[in-house]
Order: C-alpha cells, then structure tokens, then sequence
C-alpha cells in the first residue's frame, strides 16, 4: 500500500518558523486536566459509543457478543459510515464531560452528516433517545432496537436528520454545518455549539466563507460557536487538502481568518489532550465575552478553534487483504462489506468488535449500562445534548404590526420592496431578539434599507457597526445566509433573506435539504412547530434590463414548486398592498418555505388595503375594473401573475377597451401561485368549481406568468381543459435593453397579450372574427415599432408605464 494512504500525524515545522502562540499551544497541551477516575469514565463512554456505532453498521442479532458472530447475525445490507464515528464519539464524550462540569448549555452541530451511528451510540448511552422514541429505552431492548434497526425500513436512517434528538442539520449535503452553528447562537447569549467541520468539508466553498461567521457575531447579545476541525485525512477516496498541510500551514490558514488555533493530536493521550483543549476553548469564549458584557468589547477577539487530527475509522481493522483499512480512504464506509459471506472477513468482525470488550461496559444479559459511563452525563436531563429545547423546539412566535396602517392609497404608485422596508422596520423593533434580516450586501439596492433608520448591520469587524446590536446580516455569500438563517429558524425565532432574484439560485440545493429536514420533522411526534424560511425575491428580471442577462433568471420559482406541497408557498404580490398582506402573513406562518416574489420599483397600487386584504386571502379574484361588464360572459379571460406581467395584462385590457370594443373580456390576477394547482393537490389549491368560476369552463385563457412558462404548464396540469389555457413568461431572452424591450422579447407586453386576446377571442365572438386578422397584425406591429424605438433611442416611449385608464 503506498505510503500516502496510511494516516501519518504531520511532523511539526521548524520551530523557528512557528508563531510565539503555536510554541505556547504546544506546551500547553503537555497539562492533564483529567484525574485517573475521570479519564477511566470518558475511556469507557468512548469504547461503549464505539462499539454501538460499529455494530449498528453490520449486526441484526447478538448486538452484545453474547455468542460467537455467525452470518445469520449480519444484516443483508451494510450500510453506514464507519470512518467518522470515532472522531465524533471522542467530542461527544468530552462535551458530556465539560456541560456536566460547569453547567453549559451547548448545542452539538455534526457536518460529517453520514456518522450517524457515532451520534446515535451516544444519544442511546445518554437516554435522550427513549425520551423521544420509547422503544430505543437504555435496555437491552432498546439497544436492540437501535443496533438492529439501524439503516433499515424500521430504523434510522445512514445519516443525522430530523429524527434524531437534538440535530438542527442535515448534514447530507455538505458544507453548511459552520454557517448553521453561527446562526443558531444569535441572540442566545448563554449558548456555545460545538460544530464539527469534516476535513472532507472543509474544501467545500460555503464553509471557506462560513469561516468569517464570527465577524457577525456580538459577542454581547450572541453565544459563540466552538469549531473543531475532524482531520482524518481522508474522504471517500482521495487525501483531503487539509490532510496535507502541516501546523504553520494551518496556523497561518486561521490566523488570518480571526482565530487562534489550538491541536488535539496526541494519540497516546487523546482524552487529557482534548480535556485540555477544550477547558481552553471555553475560558477564551468567556474572556472574549465578558469583556463585550461589560462595555470593553475585545477589537478583533480571535475566537478559539480546535483542529483534532484522528486517523479515520480508529480502532477499527488495521489492515485486511494487504490494505491498510484504519488510516486510509478503505475505513469510509464500511471496512468489512463481504462479512456476510466471507469467513475471513466474519472472522475479522468477530476479532474488531471484541476488542472493545462491551460486556465490561454493557450488561449482556440486561443492557444496563456501567456507571462509570453515567457519571459523565449530564445529570440535568434538560443539559444533555439530545434533550436540548434550542434543537427540538422553543419557537417564538413574531410579534407584527398592522400592516395596513402602513397601506399606500389606491391608485398612487409605489415600490413593493420601499413599503415593505417600513414594515419591517416596525417588525424589527417589536422583536429585538426574534428577528433578523439576513442578505447578500443587497439591501439598499433592494430598496429595504428603511429598517437602518432604527437598526445597524451587525459586522463586527467594522467600527461603525461594531457592538450596536444589529439586526441586519449582510454578507456576499448567499451559502453563509441561507446556513445562518436556518441555524436561527430551527433554534426557535424568525429570519427574511431577501435577495436578487437571479442569485437565490445559488442556495436551492441548501434550500431542498433544509425542506427534507423539516418534511421529516413534521413525521415526529416530539419536534415542535419553528417559524418559515422567508425569501424575498426582487430585482426581478422584468427590471434587470440595466444589468443584462446574467441577472435574468427566475427559476427558484421552480425550485419552491418542487418541494413538498405541505411545505411550499409562492407568492407573486402584484402591488405595495397586497406585498404588504403577504409578507405579514409569511413573517407569522410556521413550518413553510414562502417564497415572495416582487418589484422594487415605483408601480401602480390597484387595490386600497382593504381590497388588498380580501384578494390575498383568496388568492387570485376578477379584477372588475379592467374587465368587461365586471367580467361576466367573457370571450376570453387574461391573467397576470406578478409585478410588471400583471401591469402588462391590464395595459392590454385597455388597450383592447380602445381598439376592439366588441371583445369581451374578463382580467384574473393570481398572488397565491399554488392555488392553480389540481384540487387537493396543495392546501391551497382550488376546487374544480372554483377554479371555473374564476377562469370559465371552456373559455380560452392568456396567462401572463412571471417565471418559466414550463413550470406553470405543469402546475395546470390535471386542471380541466388544460388545452384553453395559452401559457407566456420568460423565455430565457434578455440582454442590456429597456424595459418594456424586456417585455417584447419575451413576448409578454401587452401587445403580444393583446393579440392573442382577439385570436382566441375571435373563436367565440363572431363580431371580434371579422377583423381578428387585422386587429392582431396591428397589434404585432406595434409591438415590432417599440422594439425599433427602443433600439434606435435607447430608451422606451415616455408614456410607456404610464398608469392604463378605462375611460
């Protein structure tokens, strides 16, 4: 086996070369904190979560040795991951230790997500399990249960999610454990969260950023997170770059941003070297701490890290059929995958899984487990790290205001997102400690930055924000944002993330993970109801004209669409009053992902705060005022579905008024975008009956739909005569033009609406099908003259968002 594939700790640099600081971490690990009697028990509860972690991979009968290992005692699949778990049994153990010492409230955040059966074993050696999950009782019985049922139908599954007792991440995809843990202690000034950060996820660019966590964080109103590092060398099969580097490598990597690095690597002493590394860890965040309490804030604090070098998969085989196993990429997953089949490799089994000699620590006959194991759990239930109220439900519920004392008077013109900014100005001073904004440096642009008239941002690393108690997060990194406002949602309080449209495309993955957990969630009996995670989408592609087509994009629409209907909220609010109504409703729903979705410019206000109220609560109505005769026995219906689509279909309404008075015509604006769908296929959706009311049994219908036209179509799909239904959004044309050329080249102005208006109109309307023909050549060559205008003078006609009149 080459050389590189065994884990060898890094030999130390020349010591002239390392920082004052580095030589004085060296020393200090030399201390011993432990006595013999506490060494003895963490020993103990680390060999008993070892044994229990590699046993649930591979045992569905024995799980205590009671007898030799046969194949009849292996399950038929082996699925897990091995390599990780000791590592994180070895944290646990001590976190057990260092909660129980000295009372803390932690909080334990596993990026490695597939070693669940390390948490797992601990969870059942604590009894937080059976607190949640009666049959995993600290008995044999539920022992069994555990080991037996482990990655099976039955059981949990091969990774950390909703189901297992104090987790608020996922952890199957990776890179977001470090930004979940930062937003989990805001505002919780009494809480530290021990994050684990696999060397495998480490090279992954959202926790490169997530590294900068600690610059938004006061430590006068915040808990602090406590990063470990998990470096075993290894991912699935290749080195991993941190692997590689050597002490002055790493000290330099985190020196520079912000930390001070200390090193858990003597092996022959892992447990006192941890003790005291740990004992450090916490006498730093209370220095750091006590000097914000009490009006000295530390400039620049470096923030203690933890860089814990273990081989993978330790105590584990050593080598089978000429490979190393511990120490390299093989101890991954499951280091004996033919154990089932193979006597070779049964018997390798039988030699690894006696060598934690479980019978001293685990009663065979009655699974009642030793005492030395107990005593470093906590003794307060309520401490333990499974049993924690933060992770498994304390949500608080936002206080609002009446949003319609904020209401804009119909008729005049306003931008959604400067409306919306007063409101939730009003919301962040009635939820000092419940609420934050979380957005990528995008908040004056989007035209929010009314809340900074009573609040700051909270970067402290900048001295005019420094210890001001902001509630606004603004940081470049859509991955950081979206990880911190999960880690603040699950924790129990409420967060927003607005942003520009085209970029929230960047989280969807993040996003779809954070759905699964709490899909999962509501499968629980135990976990508790949390506040929705609140999108604000705008600098909407409809008015990215002046940043081209990189900014165009409207697919995390979509993207919400996909998710589990119990779970999925689209709104596309079509004014500042009906914005207004939306998002006090989202701020206040729990459990939801809500998707708002609107412009931050100045547009007409169609509906007074009462009319506003009423067609949000519905969801789509017949706007009377912009259809024939109030709408009754049209030839044919439109529908706008967001901001600038919607004004579009009413500037065709009255364009069609004008020209072609025969037409009948019926408006429908739709902002509860999952009403559409067949009935009973979303909370929201409609009735059949309904929904005819609404868009006529046989009449054809225009939908002027702000996102891709695909996603509507599937939404319809199951609707009755979904062959009426016409079907226009973005298609994927844009460039650095007007904005009304935006319009025309995505066929979606009102010329284009109008045409297809009399087209269909014409099929049923014999007085509109004499001059359909001309009329909608008319129509198409109005639209051909705005495009030549706006090529030739840069700009659109002056009276081209001029508010339509029906006169």
């Amino acid at each position: 086996m080459p050389a590189q594939l065994l884990f060898q700790p890094n030999p130390p640099p020349d010591a002239s070369l390392l920082p004052k600081s580095l030589e004085a971490l060296k020393v200090d690990l030399e201390l011993n904190v432990l006595s013999e009697a506490e060494l003895l028990d963490v020993k103990k509860f680390r060999r008993a979560a070892d044994y229990i972690a590699a046993a649930m991979i591979f045992l569905k009968e024995n799980v205590l040795l009671e007898r030799e290992i046969s194949p009849d005692d292996i399950k038929p699949r082996l699925l897990g991951h091995w390599g990780t778990c000791p590592g994180l049994t070895l944290i646990y153990a001590h976190l057990n230790r260092l909660i129980a010492k000295d009372n803390l409230d932690m909080l334990y955040v596993v990026g490695p997500g597939h070693g669940a059966p390390g948490i797992l074993s601990c969870l059942w050696l604590e009894d937080s399990l059976s607190k949640f999950i009666p049959k995993y009782t600290r008995d044999k019985a539920g022992l069994k249960n555990l080991i037996a049922g482990f990655s099976t139908p039955s059981g949990f599954p091969s990774h950390i999610n909703a189901e297992t007792p104090g987790s608020i991440h996922e952890g199957g995809e990776l890179g977001y454990a470090l930004s979940v843990a930062f937003g989990a202690v805001m505002d919780k000034p009494d809480l530290i969260v021990a994050c684990v950060v696999g060397d495998g996820e480490a090279e992954t660019g959202p926790t490169a950023t997530a590294w900068h966590g600690y610059k938004y964080i006061d430590p006068a109103e915040s808990g602090a997170v406590l990063p470990i590092v998990h470096v075993n060398g290894f991912k699935i099969s290749e080195r991993t770059i941190y692997g590689t580097m050597d002490d002055l490598e790493i000290v330099a990597l985190f020196s520079g941003y912000g930390y001070q690095v200390r090193f858990v690597e003597d092996l022959q002493n892992i447990d006192q070297d941890m003790a005291a590394s740990m004992e450090w860890a916490v006498r730093e965040i209370k220095k750091i701490q006590a000097a914000a309490r009490s009006g000295k804030p530390i400039v620049k604090p470096r923030w203690p890290v933890l860089i814990m070098r273990t081989p993978k998969g330790w105590s584990g085989p050593k080598q089978f059929h000429g490979e190393y196993i511990e120490g390299s990429f093989h101890a991954h997953q499951v280091p004996l995958p033919g154990a089932k089949t193979s006597k070779e490799e049964l018997d390798a089994l039988q030699h690894w899984l006696s060598s934690y000699d479980i019978g001293e620590l685990i009663d065979q006959k009655t699974g009642q487990v030793c005492e030395s194991i107990v005593k470093i759990v906590p003794s307060s239930a309520s401490k333990r790290l499974g049993q924690k109220d933060e992770a498994n439900g304390t949500y608080e519920i936002l206080k609002t205001p009446d949003w319609m004392a904020l209401g804009v008077k119909k008729g005049s013109q306003e931008s959604c997102m400067k409306r919306i900014g007063e409101f939730l100005l009003e919301v962040v001073k009635e939820n000092p400690t419940s609420f934050r904004i979380f957005s990528p440096d995008e908040l004056v642009s989007n035209k929010l930055d009314a809340v900074l008239n009573f609040t700051g941002r909270n970067f402290q690393w900048d001295i005019a924000s420094r210890a001001n108690g902001g509630r606004v997060i603004e940081i470049l990194s859509e991955h950081t944002c979206q990880g911190m406002m999960q880690g603040y949602t699950l924790t129990g309080r409420t967060g927003l993330f607005p942003s520009y449209e085209a970029f929230l495309g960047i989280i969807h993955t993040m996003m779809v993970q954070y759905s699964k957990f709490v899909k999962m969630a509501h499968e629980t009996t135990w976990r508790k109801d949390v506040g929705s995670l609140n999108y604000v989408e705008t600098s909407t592609w409809t008015r990215q004209e002046h940043n081209g087509f990189s900014h165009q994009n409207p697919s995390f629409i979509g993207a919400v669409l996909n998710l589990k209907p119990a779970l999925a909220r689209v709104y596309l609010p079509p004014d500042a009053n009906c914005f207004l109504s939306t998002v006090s409703h989202c701020l206040r729903a729990k459990n939801y992902i809500n998707l708002m979705v609107g412009s931050k410019q100045p547009t007409p206000v169609w509906l007074s705060p009462e009319e506003a109220n009423e067609h949000c609560i519905a969801g789509a109505s017949i706007w009377k005022f912009a259809s024939t005769d109030e709408g009754q026995n049209p030839d044919v219906v439109l529908v706008g579905i967001g901001v600038e689509l919607t004004f579009e279909v009413i500037a065709a309404a009255a364009l069609l008024r004008k020209e072609v008075p025969d037409l009948r015509v019926r408006v429908v604006n739709v902002t509860d975008l999952m009403i559409l769908g067949p009935e009973r296929s979303h909370p929201h959706s409609l009735t059949d009956s309904s929904f005819v009311n609404l868009f006529t049994a046989d009449k054809h219908v225009i939908f002027n739909y702000h996102g891709y036209p695909q996603e509507l179509r599937g939404l319809l799909f199951g609707r009755p005569a979904t062959d009426r239904m016409h079907i226009e959004g973005y298609a994927e044309e844009g460039t650095t033009t007007t904005p009304f050329d935006m319009m025309l080249s995505n066929s979606v102005s009102r010329y284009h609406v109008a045409e297809k208006a009399i087209r269909f109109g014409a099929t049923v309307n014999e007085k509109v099908a004499v001059t359909a023909y001309k009329l909608a050549s008319g129509f198409l060559h109005m639209a051909s003259k705005a495009k030549e205008y706006a090529n030739e003078h840069g700009q659109d006609p002056a009276d081209t968002f001029d508010t339509p009149t029906f006169n």
